[in-house]
């Protein structure tokens, strides 16, 4: 009777390991090489051609992700299985190795904590708190990679990422419950080894 709530665990970590794969691998792509233009009148090869215009940032999917599965599904996302994730996109993006897999952890760990309260609250509680702490994550994101004067993206870019990343929040939210069932664990519910949910 146990073995059938432990194989759906084990079927959500990978599920959330095969998504988590799935966005890194697309965000590896390079969708953003454009094809050389024709030069336009009066312009030369090997001058400057102007840019063809403002590039928005994706949203940080895999963040958005990470946070459904870790308010709505805490057995799914074991913290092993987060830190490896980010560590590996650290290093796979050229960001500084460590530090947003540390404050992503930091942030899952957070909402783990109080994924429990969160239940029978109204969703936009669980909007508003993962908003703040993808915030809080990102200043201090930005203020520690500015104190070792490390390379980052410009202030706008980010700032418009992380609303970006706000704003797409409750579409996973509702993409993680029709195609994979992720959803809050009824009153009640316990796990493979009889701890509530």
């Amino acid at each position: 009777m146990a073995e059938a709530p432990r194989a759906r665990v084990w079927v959500g970590r990978i599920t959330f390991l095969g998504i988590c794969l799935a966005l890194v691998f697309v965000h590896l792509l390079p969708l953003g090489a454009l094809p050389i233009p024709d030069f336009p009148e009066g312009f030369e090869e090997g001058d400057i051609l102007p840019t063809p215009g403002l590039i928005w940032p994706w949203p940080d999917v895999l963040l958005a992700v990470v946070c459904v599965w870790t308010l709505r599904r805490p057995d799914y996302v074991p913290a092993v299985v987060i830190a490896a994730v980010f560590l590996a996109t650290d290093l796979l993006f050229q960001r500084p190795p460590g530090l947003w897999a540390a404050l992503v952890l930091l942030l899952t760990e957070f909402l783990r904590a109080r994924s429990n309260g969160m239940r029978s609250l109204p969703f936009a509680i669980e909007w508003m708190t993962v908003a703040i702490g993808i915030a809080v994550i990102t200043v201090i994101n930005r203020v520690v990679l500015a104190l070792v004067d490390a390379e980052q993206s410009g202030l706008t870019l980010s700032m418009t990422q992380m609303l970006l990343t706000f704003v797409i929040y409750p579409v996973v939210v509702v993409l993680a419950h029709v195609l994979f069932g992720i959803s809050r664990p009824a009153p009640g519910e316990v796990d493979a080894l009889g701890h509530r949910l």
